[in-house]
């Protein structure tokens, strides 16, 4: 009898190029192959010696797969817009992006506020970058879910890339708050957060160092949501 090897794994669909031996483990959701449910000739499992032809009834789910190598491709050219746009005045406010992570920001303060004063202040932009962090870990961990996480990773960046003007708006505070008035005029988060370190005179350092880390994130996400779609890539006709 032929020696024969997992192409796709059957619980998590993941597809191995080149092929893994039917008696070893999935790399990304742990099952053994031949342990699992079914047994290997049940599953998707093809000849180590072929001709190259996939058989065509062992197509992954190439709707899925072209319809998350598309949303890869819209956030990588916004994630190129954001990371383009200054954050030195009020154009990233302007953003969609902005009205996004706006509402979780405020939430942030809310649920912060029990840990007291400077928690609460800070909250708000901590929330707002956590937030994706964590919904990603779950996509990870939970579904297993490489690419959703990818995603997840992007919007921290983005995220983080939000917060970068209000950084750099503490040494010398322009920006219009949601409160309809400056920095100068009312409470600014990083005029307080800087403050409590003596840092305040350092804002357009830590606004651009916020800014370039989320930019590195940001590119971070779309190349692991990259490294999977290449991964999982359906079998070619």
């Amino acid at each position: 009898m032929a020696a024969t090897a997992v192409h796709r794994c059957p619980k998590c669909g993941t597809y191995f190029e080149p092929a893994r031996p039917a008696a070893s483990e999935c790399p990304e959701c742990g099952i053994w192959f031949h342990k699992w449910r079914v047994e290997p000739a049940q599953a998707e499992v093809i000849p180590i010696i072929d001709d190259g032809e996939p058989d065509p009834g062992q197509r992954p789910e190439a709707l899925i797969w072209y319809g998350r190598a598309a949303v890869l491709a819209f956030v990588a050219v916004w994630g190129v817009r954001l990371a383009a746009t200054s954050y030195h005045d009020q154009s990233l406010g302007a953003s969609f992006m902005h009205d996004i992570v706006l509402p979780i920001h405020e939430a942030g303060h809310v649920l912060f506020r029990l840990l007291g004063e400077f928690m609460m202040v800070l909250g708000g932009s901590l929330f707002q970058v956590a937030l994706p962090l964590a919904i990603g870990a779950a996509f990870y961990w939970k579904q297993r879910d490489a690419f959703g996480a990818a995603i997840c990773l992007w919007w921290a960046g983005a995220s983080l890339v939000d917060v970068s003007p209000y950084v750099w708006d503490a040494l010398d505070p322009q920006l219009v708050l949601l409160g309809g008035h400056t920095g100068a005029e009312g409470v600014h988060d990083w005029i307080y957060i800087l403050g409590r370190f003596g840092a305040v005179q350092h804002a357009h350092g830590w606004g651009t160092f916020v800014h370039t880390l989320g930019v590195l994130t940001m590119i971070a996400g779309v190349a692991w949501g990259a490294w999977w779609l290449l991964r999982t890539r359906p079998l070619r006709t």
